[in-house]
């Protein structure tokens, strides 16, 4: 069995580099992920993102834009619920 190549000193933690790769991942995926992990606490890689409130939360105007957004049609008619309802099955 070959033996491996090092991945390189761009790659931060080449430990968790080498367990991505044998999961499968492409390099740089694996590379992107590992420095990831190695710049932030373990547990906040994969968690950034914002939070959408539910959509019965939101105004009657905002469900409309977000039905325009993904194509529901007849939304312009639409009761809060039945756009709420509609959002959710899309």
């Amino acid at each position: 069995m070959p033996s491996r190549k090092t991945p390189g000193p761009s790659v931060k933690d080449p430990e968790l580099y080498e367990k991505l790769r044998d999961e499968g991942n492409s390099k740089q995926k694996s590379a992107r992920i590992a420095n990831a992990a190695a710049n932030t606490s373990r547990k906040a890689v994969g968690a950034k993102g914002g939070h959408s409130p539910a959509y019965d939360e939101w105004t009657v105007k905002e469900l409309r834009s977000r039905a325009a957004e993904i194509g529901v049609s007849g939304r312009s008619s639409m009761s809060k619920s039945e756009l709420v309802k509609a959002l959710r099955n899309s």
